[in-house]
Protein backbone atom coordinates (compact mmCIF):
# COMPACT_ATOMS: atom_id res chain seq x y z
CA UNK A 1 0.00 0.00 0.00
CA UNK A 2 1.05 3.51 -0.97
CA UNK A 3 2.16 5.69 1.81
CA UNK A 4 0.63 9.03 2.39
CA UNK A 5 3.30 11.74 1.88
CA UNK A 6 1.19 14.49 3.75
CA UNK A 7 2.87 16.20 6.14
CA UNK A 8 6.13 14.76 5.57
CA UNK A 9 9.76 16.82 4.76
CA UNK A 10 11.76 16.41 2.20
CA UNK A 11 15.44 17.32 1.03
CA UNK A 12 16.46 17.56 -2.33
CA UNK A 13 19.60 18.41 -3.48
CA UNK A 14 19.95 19.95 -6.80
CA UNK A 15 16.40 20.96 -6.86
CA UNK A 16 17.31 24.74 -7.85
CA UNK A 17 17.42 22.79 -11.20
CA UNK A 18 20.86 22.04 -11.34
CA UNK A 19 23.40 23.27 -14.18
CA UNK A 20 25.22 26.49 -12.27
CA UNK A 21 28.36 25.61 -10.44
CA UNK A 22 31.13 27.60 -8.62
CA UNK A 23 33.34 26.46 -11.16
CA UNK A 24 31.48 28.06 -14.02
CA UNK A 25 32.84 31.52 -15.16
CA UNK A 26 30.10 34.02 -14.67
CA UNK A 27 29.33 34.19 -18.34
CA UNK A 28 28.47 30.67 -18.25
CA UNK A 29 26.27 30.72 -15.87
CA UNK A 30 24.82 33.66 -16.87
CA UNK A 31 24.39 32.00 -20.15
CA UNK A 32 22.71 28.79 -18.98
CA UNK A 33 19.87 30.83 -17.34
CA UNK A 34 18.91 32.21 -20.88
CA UNK A 35 19.21 28.83 -23.07
CA UNK A 36 17.13 26.51 -21.37
CA UNK A 37 14.02 28.61 -21.22
CA UNK A 38 13.35 27.45 -17.65
CA UNK A 39 13.56 23.88 -18.36
CA UNK A 40 13.40 22.12 -15.08
CA UNK A 41 15.60 19.34 -13.90
CA UNK A 42 15.05 16.14 -12.30
CA UNK A 43 15.53 17.57 -9.15
CA UNK A 44 13.11 20.27 -9.46
CA UNK A 45 10.62 17.93 -10.82
CA UNK A 46 10.59 15.39 -7.63
CA UNK A 47 10.03 18.65 -5.78
CA UNK A 48 6.82 19.88 -7.25
CA UNK A 49 5.27 16.82 -7.25
CA UNK A 50 6.70 16.21 -3.62
CA UNK A 51 4.81 19.65 -2.76
CA UNK A 52 2.10 18.73 -4.39
CA UNK A 53 1.45 15.73 -2.43
CA UNK A 54 1.37 18.13 0.76
CA UNK A 55 5.46 17.02 1.59
CA UNK A 56 7.90 19.74 2.98
CA UNK A 57 10.70 20.36 1.01
CA UNK A 58 14.02 21.73 1.28
CA UNK A 59 15.99 23.32 -2.18
CA UNK A 60 19.50 22.62 -1.50
CA UNK A 61 21.66 24.52 -4.26
CA UNK A 62 24.17 26.97 -5.21
CA UNK A 63 21.44 29.08 -6.47
CA UNK A 64 17.93 29.26 -7.99
CA UNK A 65 17.41 29.28 -11.38
CA UNK A 66 14.29 31.45 -11.56
CA UNK A 67 11.80 28.34 -12.73
CA UNK A 68 12.54 27.17 -8.98
CA UNK A 69 12.29 30.26 -7.22
CA UNK A 70 8.75 30.53 -8.82
CA UNK A 71 8.03 27.33 -7.07
CA UNK A 72 9.77 28.78 -3.50
CA UNK A 73 7.93 31.39 -3.45
CA UNK A 74 4.87 29.92 -3.91
CA UNK A 75 5.33 27.36 -1.37
CA UNK A 76 6.75 29.83 1.49
CA UNK A 77 3.88 28.91 3.38
CA UNK A 78 2.27 25.40 4.04
CA UNK A 79 -1.53 25.34 2.64
CA UNK A 80 -4.01 22.75 2.45
CA UNK A 81 -3.01 21.62 -0.71
CA UNK A 82 0.26 21.34 -0.88
CA UNK A 83 3.61 21.44 1.57
CA UNK A 84 6.32 24.59 2.22
CA UNK A 85 9.56 24.97 0.53
CA UNK A 86 12.91 26.58 1.68
CA UNK A 87 15.80 27.11 -0.22
CA UNK A 88 19.06 26.18 1.65
CA UNK A 89 22.07 27.66 -0.40
CA UNK A 90 24.86 24.43 -0.33
CA UNK A 91 27.82 23.47 -2.45
CA UNK A 92 27.31 20.01 -2.33
CA UNK A 93 30.94 19.41 -2.23
CA UNK A 94 31.70 21.02 1.11
CA UNK A 95 30.37 18.37 4.00
CA UNK A 96 30.01 21.12 6.55
CA UNK A 97 27.09 22.41 4.27
CA UNK A 98 25.84 19.31 3.79
CA UNK A 99 25.40 19.11 7.53
CA UNK A 100 23.99 22.65 7.49
CA UNK A 101 21.48 21.64 5.13
CA UNK A 102 20.12 19.09 7.98
CA UNK A 103 20.03 21.60 10.61
CA UNK A 104 17.85 23.76 8.75
CA UNK A 105 15.67 21.47 7.45
CA UNK A 106 15.07 20.01 11.56
CA UNK A 107 14.56 24.05 12.24
CA UNK A 108 12.15 24.63 9.67
CA UNK A 109 10.00 21.67 9.78
CA UNK A 110 11.12 19.42 13.25
CA UNK A 111 12.60 16.12 11.34
CA UNK A 112 13.10 14.76 7.78
CA UNK A 113 11.32 11.61 6.65
CA UNK A 114 12.92 11.95 2.68
CA UNK A 115 16.43 12.53 1.53
CA UNK A 116 17.32 13.03 -2.72
CA UNK A 117 21.33 13.77 -2.93
CA UNK A 118 19.92 14.31 -6.54
CA UNK A 119 22.64 17.05 -7.80
CA UNK A 120 25.46 16.11 -10.32
CA UNK A 121 27.34 16.86 -13.46
CA UNK A 122 27.84 15.23 -16.74
CA UNK A 123 31.75 15.26 -17.11
CA UNK A 124 31.50 18.57 -17.59
CA UNK A 125 34.74 20.42 -19.51
CA UNK A 126 35.83 22.20 -15.92
CA UNK A 127 36.32 18.47 -14.15
CA UNK A 128 36.64 15.91 -16.92
CA UNK A 129 38.94 13.06 -17.67
CA UNK A 130 40.09 14.32 -20.75
CA UNK A 131 41.01 17.59 -19.74
CA UNK A 132 43.20 16.63 -16.99
CA UNK A 133 44.04 19.11 -14.05
CA UNK A 134 46.31 21.91 -15.14
CA UNK A 135 44.93 21.38 -18.93
CA UNK A 136 43.48 25.11 -20.46
CA UNK A 137 40.07 24.00 -19.60
CA UNK A 138 40.23 22.16 -16.26
CA UNK A 139 39.46 23.95 -13.16
CA UNK A 140 40.61 20.82 -11.22
CA UNK A 141 43.78 21.65 -9.26
CA UNK A 142 46.76 19.31 -9.43
CA UNK A 143 47.47 20.09 -5.75
CA UNK A 144 43.68 19.40 -4.59
CA UNK A 145 44.37 15.65 -4.99
CA UNK A 146 40.68 15.74 -5.88
CA UNK A 147 38.03 15.30 -9.27
CA UNK A 148 34.98 17.96 -8.71
CA UNK A 149 32.95 15.62 -10.85
CA UNK A 150 33.48 13.11 -8.67
CA UNK A 151 32.97 14.87 -5.21
CA UNK A 152 29.85 15.80 -6.66
CA UNK A 153 28.56 12.86 -8.23
CA UNK A 154 29.40 10.44 -5.82
CA UNK A 155 31.13 11.85 -2.96
CA UNK A 156 28.10 14.22 -2.20
CA UNK A 157 25.59 11.35 -2.75
CA UNK A 158 27.18 9.12 0.21
CA UNK A 159 27.97 11.53 2.43
CA UNK A 160 24.58 13.01 2.63
CA UNK A 161 23.39 9.50 2.91
CA UNK A 162 25.71 9.18 5.74
CA UNK A 163 23.95 12.04 7.48
CA UNK A 164 20.12 11.15 6.95
CA UNK A 165 21.01 7.62 8.09
CA UNK A 166 22.24 9.31 11.35
CA UNK A 167 19.27 11.37 11.65
CA UNK A 168 16.97 8.67 10.60
CA UNK A 169 17.99 6.14 13.31
CA UNK A 170 17.43 9.23 15.90
CA UNK A 171 13.99 9.42 14.91
CA UNK A 172 12.88 6.47 14.79
CA UNK A 173 11.31 5.99 18.89
CA UNK A 174 9.59 8.67 18.06
CA UNK A 175 8.22 7.89 14.96
CA UNK A 176 5.05 5.04 13.93
CA UNK A 177 6.73 1.26 13.82
CA UNK A 178 4.87 1.10 10.27
CA UNK A 179 6.80 4.25 8.72
CA UNK A 180 9.73 3.68 6.41
CA UNK A 181 12.25 6.08 5.95
CA UNK A 182 13.27 6.84 2.12
CA UNK A 183 16.48 7.99 1.00
CA UNK A 184 16.40 7.83 -3.51
CA UNK A 185 19.28 8.79 -5.51
CA UNK A 186 19.88 9.18 -9.24
CA UNK A 187 21.89 6.97 -11.07
CA UNK A 188 22.18 6.74 -14.48
CA UNK A 189 22.21 3.72 -17.70
CA UNK A 190 25.47 5.31 -17.66
CA UNK A 191 26.32 2.14 -14.59
CA UNK A 192 25.64 -0.01 -17.54
CA UNK A 193 26.41 1.48 -20.75
CA UNK A 194 29.97 3.49 -20.46
CA UNK A 195 30.90 5.50 -22.93
CA UNK A 196 34.45 6.85 -23.28
CA UNK A 197 33.71 10.84 -23.65
CA UNK A 198 32.49 10.11 -19.82
CA UNK A 199 34.76 7.95 -17.97
CA UNK A 200 34.45 10.14 -14.81
CA UNK A 201 30.66 10.52 -14.68
CA UNK A 202 31.20 6.56 -15.58
CA UNK A 203 32.74 5.45 -12.58
CA UNK A 204 31.07 7.82 -10.55
CA UNK A 205 27.46 5.96 -11.56
CA UNK A 206 28.78 2.81 -11.31
CA UNK A 207 29.75 3.34 -7.56
CA UNK A 208 26.79 4.76 -7.10
CA UNK A 209 24.31 2.03 -8.12
CA UNK A 210 26.94 -0.56 -6.34
CA UNK A 211 26.42 1.73 -3.06
CA UNK A 212 22.09 1.18 -3.30
CA UNK A 213 22.34 -2.03 -3.40
CA UNK A 214 25.06 -2.70 -0.44
CA UNK A 215 22.25 -0.71 1.58
CA UNK A 216 19.62 -2.81 0.50
CA UNK A 217 19.56 -4.81 4.40
CA UNK A 218 18.58 -1.06 6.04
CA UNK A 219 15.22 -1.93 5.11
CA UNK A 220 14.43 -3.90 7.92
CA UNK A 221 12.10 -4.71 10.94
CA UNK A 222 14.53 -2.02 13.15
CA UNK A 223 16.11 0.17 10.97
CA UNK A 224 13.31 0.66 8.23
CA UNK A 225 15.05 2.88 5.87
CA UNK A 226 14.71 2.44 2.14
CA UNK A 227 17.78 2.92 0.04
CA UNK A 228 16.62 3.05 -3.82
CA UNK A 229 17.66 4.72 -7.69
CA UNK A 230 16.46 5.51 -10.73
CA UNK A 231 18.96 5.38 -13.77
CA UNK A 232 17.67 7.40 -15.97
CA UNK A 233 18.07 7.84 -19.89
CA UNK A 234 18.69 10.74 -21.62
CA UNK A 235 16.39 13.26 -19.98
CA UNK A 236 15.32 16.82 -21.27
CA UNK A 237 16.96 18.97 -18.67
CA UNK A 238 19.11 21.71 -17.83
CA UNK A 239 22.34 19.45 -17.62
CA UNK A 240 22.11 18.86 -21.75
CA UNK A 241 20.11 21.74 -23.06
CA UNK A 242 22.52 24.27 -21.27
CA UNK A 243 26.12 22.27 -23.07
CA UNK A 244 26.51 22.38 -26.56
CA UNK A 245 28.61 20.34 -26.32
CA UNK A 246 26.66 17.67 -24.75
CA UNK A 247 23.66 18.05 -26.93
CA UNK A 248 25.30 17.48 -30.15
CA UNK A 249 25.53 13.64 -29.00
CA UNK A 250 21.64 13.62 -29.33
CA UNK A 251 20.49 13.25 -32.68
CA UNK A 252 16.91 14.31 -31.97
CA UNK A 253 15.77 12.76 -35.13
CA UNK A 254 16.64 9.26 -33.71
CA UNK A 255 16.61 9.57 -30.56
CA UNK A 256 13.32 10.39 -27.93
CA UNK A 257 14.37 12.90 -24.86
CA UNK A 258 12.53 11.01 -21.32
CA UNK A 259 11.32 14.05 -19.93
CA UNK A 260 12.15 15.06 -16.30
CA UNK A 261 8.47 14.53 -14.94
CA UNK A 262 8.67 10.96 -16.16
CA UNK A 263 11.72 10.55 -14.28
CA UNK A 264 10.34 11.92 -11.14
CA UNK A 265 7.15 10.14 -11.46
CA UNK A 266 9.09 6.79 -10.46
CA UNK A 267 10.94 8.64 -8.10
CA UNK A 268 8.08 9.15 -6.04
CA UNK A 269 6.54 5.79 -6.45
CA UNK A 270 10.05 4.69 -4.84
CA UNK A 271 9.60 6.75 -1.94
CA UNK A 272 5.73 6.58 -1.34
CA UNK A 273 6.77 2.50 -1.38
CA UNK A 274 4.15 2.03 -4.90
CA UNK A 275 4.18 -0.83 -6.48
CA UNK A 276 5.88 -0.30 -9.55
CA UNK A 277 4.51 -1.53 -13.02
CA UNK A 278 7.27 -2.50 -15.35
CA UNK A 279 7.31 -1.99 -19.12
CA UNK A 280 9.25 -4.93 -20.19
CA UNK A 281 8.25 -4.37 -23.65
CA UNK A 282 6.31 -1.75 -26.14
CA UNK A 283 2.34 -2.65 -25.32
CA UNK A 284 1.06 -1.63 -28.40
CA UNK A 285 -0.24 -4.51 -30.75
CA UNK A 286 -2.02 -5.87 -27.75
CA UNK A 287 -4.83 -3.47 -27.40
CA UNK A 288 -5.62 -4.45 -23.59
CA UNK A 289 -2.82 -2.56 -21.94
CA UNK A 290 -1.25 -5.08 -20.23
CA UNK A 291 0.95 -6.46 -22.68
CA UNK A 292 4.42 -7.00 -21.86
CA UNK A 293 4.09 -5.37 -18.00
CA UNK A 294 4.83 -7.18 -15.04
CA UNK A 295 4.27 -5.28 -10.81
CA UNK A 296 7.71 -4.91 -9.25
CA UNK A 297 7.82 -4.86 -5.77
CA UNK A 298 9.69 -1.32 -4.31
CA UNK A 299 12.38 -2.20 -1.52
CA UNK A 300 15.64 -1.43 -0.19
CA UNK A 301 18.06 -1.69 -3.16
CA UNK A 302 16.25 -1.14 -6.56
CA UNK A 303 17.11 0.37 -9.34
CA UNK A 304 14.45 1.34 -11.77
CA UNK A 305 15.75 2.63 -15.38
CA UNK A 306 13.65 4.68 -16.95
CA UNK A 307 13.66 5.33 -20.69
CA UNK A 308 10.62 6.97 -22.89
CA UNK A 309 8.77 3.35 -23.67
CA UNK A 310 9.08 1.67 -20.37
CA UNK A 311 10.36 1.48 -16.57
CA UNK A 312 12.72 -1.67 -16.51
CA UNK A 313 14.21 -3.03 -12.84
CA UNK A 314 17.98 -3.36 -13.47
CA UNK A 315 18.93 -6.46 -12.16
CA UNK A 316 22.14 -7.00 -10.14
CA UNK A 317 23.14 -10.21 -12.54
CA UNK A 318 22.76 -11.14 -15.84
CA UNK A 319 20.78 -7.83 -17.13
CA UNK A 320 19.48 -7.27 -20.50
CA UNK A 321 21.06 -3.83 -20.86
CA UNK A 322 19.40 -0.51 -21.59
CA UNK A 323 18.16 -0.06 -25.62
CA UNK A 324 15.11 1.56 -26.00
CA UNK A 325 14.32 5.07 -27.07
CA UNK A 326 15.50 7.57 -24.62
CA UNK A 327 18.11 5.50 -23.29
CA UNK A 328 21.11 6.70 -24.62
CA UNK A 329 23.13 9.61 -26.93
CA UNK A 330 23.97 8.73 -30.71
CA UNK A 331 26.35 10.51 -31.61
CA UNK A 332 28.77 9.92 -29.42
CA UNK A 333 30.83 8.55 -32.33
CA UNK A 334 32.09 12.44 -32.73
CA UNK A 335 33.20 13.00 -29.42
CA UNK A 336 35.08 9.72 -29.91
CA UNK A 337 36.99 10.77 -32.42
CA UNK A 338 38.17 14.02 -31.18
CA UNK A 339 39.40 12.16 -28.31
CA UNK A 340 41.16 10.06 -30.26
CA UNK A 341 42.98 12.83 -31.89
CA UNK A 342 43.93 14.62 -28.67
CA UNK A 343 45.57 11.46 -27.77
CA UNK A 344 47.64 11.22 -31.02
CA UNK A 345 48.49 15.09 -30.67
CA UNK A 346 51.54 13.55 -28.53
CA UNK A 347 50.87 16.31 -25.74
CA UNK A 348 47.73 15.05 -23.72
CA UNK A 349 48.12 15.10 -19.75
CA UNK A 350 51.34 16.52 -19.82
CA UNK A 351 51.58 20.06 -17.81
Amino acid sequence: MAASLAGKTAIVTGAGSGSLHPLQSRFERDASHRKSNYLPGINLAFARILLSKRCNVLFADLALRPEAKEVVDAHSSASASSGRAVFQETDVREWPQLERMFQTAIKEFGGLDIVCPGAGVYEPPFSSFWHPPSSPLSRDSPTSSRYASIDIDLVHPIRTTQLAIAHFLSRQRSSSPSSTFSIIHISSIAAQVSPLLAPLYNASKHGLSGFVRTLAPLENAEQRIRVTAVAPGVIDTPLWRDHPEKLRLVDEARGEWVSAEEVAEVMCSLVDGREVVEVAEATAGRGDGTAGTRKVKVEGGLILEVSKSRVRKVEQFNDEGPGDAGSMVSNVGIVNEEIFGMLKSGKWGMQ
